[in-house]
């Protein structure tokens, strides 16, 4: 798994993005890769990485 930190995630449209500790790189993250849980600016998460529609999408997201 990826750790990262929660740059940005608007609720109430469902998505955002987190930054790899490592890379540095963003990956978009969509309300349904939270399994359920709530995350917002600042937050430590680890992570899978998914091919999306658009792009590598943050999948599998918990809280650190």
């Amino acid at each position: 798994m990826k750790t990262g930190t929660v740059k940005f995630f608007n609720e109430s449209k469902g998505y955002g993005f987190i930054t790899d500790d490592i890379s540095k790189e963003d990956f978009f993250v969509h309300v349904t890769g939270l399994n359920g849980i709530q995350i917002q600016q600042n937050d430590k998460v680890e992570f899978d990485t998914q091919e999306g529609k658009k792009g590598i999408n943050a999948v599998n997201v918990k809280k650190v």
